[in-house]
């Protein structure tokens, strides 16, 4: 397939630096060589434009950085859907977890609004500015692509939801604010924590889940490196121990890979600053090789 690796080295929607270094780490680890080893083309290898400058006021303390991230969101947006457009599957190198606002603009909008969403996370990232504890956006974008939140990264790629509730599809979880429950609970989502990865496995929940979603007609997959345990995946801002394994994170990769849905994909929250010799890195770009059709035979 046709593959536009699209670097977002933002760090202004976390509460800590060294995100923004996460693209490079996850190229210097051999994305480009490992898909094209796989058969892939590389049409596009690019990074999204920044604001010019760090911003020095946050603004509103519980939405920090919004004009800036919103600018940004809406810039990887339009590139996102037209990649999508022109037939090539956009892979969203982070960057913090608020590159998922744009990247999911985008896929909704090349989907015609049938877009599922695979949401694989520590956290649930469903804040917004009346329940998030910190202010960090990177705690808001799947809200945001619900249709809630701060109405600047809403409008983000058009107004309102860029996702129905019934097509999402949260994994992983294991770290939430009271907010974020309340709000799972009200809406519904389909949200397997590793309670449900342990007693179950990963093969029958993603089964179920899958089996779950609407008919979609492409799913973009967004994928936080702290799902994974931090013994496997050290390198990121706010790990959380008893995560999916890196073998069970494969096997997430590889089930998703033959619904044959997959058309976008977000890999976020690597921090080179907090690594191990590159492993998260490492560990994303084969992931990303599983989600895009590496097999062991």
């Amino acid at each position: 397939m046709d593959v536009a690796i699209i670097g977002g080295r933002l760090d202004l929607g976390a509460g800590r630096r060294g995100v923004e270094m996460g693209p490079a780490a996850i190229r210097t680890a051999g994305l480009r060589e490992h898909l094209v080893r796989l058969g892939h083309r590389i049409v596009a290898d690019e990074d999204v434009a920044l604001p010019e400058g760090v911003p020095v006021d946050v603004g509103d303390p519980t939405v920090k950085y919004a004009d800036a991230v919103a600018a940004v969101a809406a810039r990887l947006s339009e590139t996102v859907r037209g990649h999508l457009v022109a037939g090539a599957v956009p892979v969203v190198l982070g960057g913090d977890h608020s590159l998922a606002i744009g990247s999911i603009a985008g896929a909704a909008a090349a989907a015609s609004g049938r877009l599922g969403v695979i949401w694989i996370d520590a956290h649930g990232d469903v804040n917004t500015p009346e329940t998030t504890p910190s202010g960090n956006i990177h705690g808001m974008p799947l809200a945001v692509a619900l249709g809630y939140g701060d109405a600047r990264l809403v409008a983000v790629g058009g107004p309102g939801a860029k996702v129905r509730p019934e097509a999402v599809v949260m994994l992983g979880l294991r770290d939430l604010d009271p907010g974020e429950k309340a709000f799972i609970r009200r809406l519904g989502l389909q949200a397997y924590t590793m309670h449900d990865i342990d007693r179950y496995g990963m093969s029958a929940v993603l089964e179920r889940a899958l089996s779950a979603l609407p008919p979609v007609e492409a799913l973009h997959v967004s994928l936080d490196l702290d799902a994974l345990d931090p013994s496997d995946a050290p390198g990121v801002g706010t790990p959380v121990p008893g995560g999916i394994t890196y073998r069970e994170a494969h096997l997430a990769m590889e089930m998703l890979y033959e619904t044959g849905l997959v058309r976008s994909v977000d890999v976020v929250e690597v921090n080179p600053i907090l690594d191990e010799r590159n492993r998260t890195a490492i560990a994303a770009v084969r992931l990303v090789g599983s989600l895009l059709g590496d097999r062991l035979l």
